[in-house]
């Protein structure tokens, strides 16, 4: 047995096909199918049943996939423990973000990194919450930015700082002069919300929620994206809370919309998260003190209240 035929069971498995598979390995299908024959039949066993389409796991492969997962991903991990040994900061990492972080947080530290790290090839990916929880615990992701606490027991979370949520309110809305709010005003009935999947969506959510209790969630219109929000909201339908960075960005003629909460400020906790056995953890130390160094200077700030991201019924 080999890591490399493992690493071809898991790929098979995960496309329940060989040829796709040998593609994603970079060999031959018939390489790739000769290599799992053999180790079918050294353990004498059927690791996938063939006489299916789309291909499918034997129960036996299954529970031999669950382990050669982790054997395969702990084989890898033997170069990250000699990198960090030589002081080493270099080689793939892979990193998600998600989408209501990404498109502020990125511009902020990505160019001063590759210029600092020149030596790590970062892949970067914008997932979902629930993607990247999955992608971590299945190897495929190093780490991710996204909003906590997740309460998961597999994943470990690492904070970089706290973003306060900011009203945007345009001048027909009930709150316009109002000029420091609090989250007792807030009202699901007129506010713009980003579509189900956001976490962002779920704090705004539970926000709300903390003081109200709102059964109603038949929302007057949802979007994907704040800059849609802010644009549907100067058109008189409703306010919209945007993340604190992603107002840094917004128009000066707008700006005079954008409304401050009392302190403590209901805000995101956001932080690099990563599986409990990670071991790049050279590089986890290198993006979380970047991040935290651009981010320390734009969010001034601290006096906040967690507003959890995760969905609550």
């Amino acid at each position: 047995m080999t890591i490399t035929q493992l690493h071809y069971v898991l790929a098979v498995a995960e496309h329940q096909n060989f040829t796709k598979a040998a593609e994603k390995c970079f060999v031959t299908q018939p390489t790739l199918s000769m290599q799992i024959q053999k180790l079918e039949d050294e353990l004498d066993i059927l690791i996938f049943d063939r006489s299916k389409k789309p291909i499918e796991l034997t129960e036996v492969g299954r529970k031999l996939v669950k382990q050669a997962k982790n054997i395969v991903n702990e084989s890898h991990r033997i170069q990250d423990i000699i990198d960090q040994e030589k002081g080493y900061v270099g080689g793939e990492f892979k990193l998600g973000i998600i989408p209501t972080i990404m498109p502020t947080l990125l511009p902020m530290f990505l160019k001063t990194f590759i210029k600092k790290y020149p030596k790590i090839n970062l892949k970067i990916e914008e997932l979902t919450t629930e993607e990247i929880i999955s992608r971590i615990n299945e190897g495929h992701l190093d780490a991710a930015i996204a909003a906590t606490p997740l309460e998961n027991e597999t994943i470990k979370e690492r904070v970089i700082y706290y973003e306060p949520f900011v009203g945007y309110i345009p001048e027909s809305h009930r709150l316009n002069m109002v000029k420091e709010l609090e989250i007792e005003q807030l009202d699901l009935e007129d506010m713009l919300l980003l579509e189900d999947g956001h976490c962002f969506r779920n704090g705004v959510i539970n926000l709300c929620k903390a003081f109200k209790d709102s059964s109603n969630e038949s929302f007057q219109l949802e979007s994907g994206s704040f800059e849609t929000l802010t644009k549907l909201s100067n058109e008189g339908l409703g306010m919209t809370l945007l993340p604190y960075l992603h107002t840094l960005d917004i128009h000066e003629r707008d700006k005079s919309k954008l409304r401050y909460f009392k302190e403590p400020s209901p805000a995101r906790e956001v932080s690099i998260i990563y599986h409990q056995s990670e071991l790049k953890m050279h590089i986890i130390d290198a993006i979380y003190n970047l991040i935290s160094g651009v981010v320390r200077g734009a969010i001034a700030f601290q006096d906040v209240k967690i507003i959890s991201p995760m969905a609550t019924k």
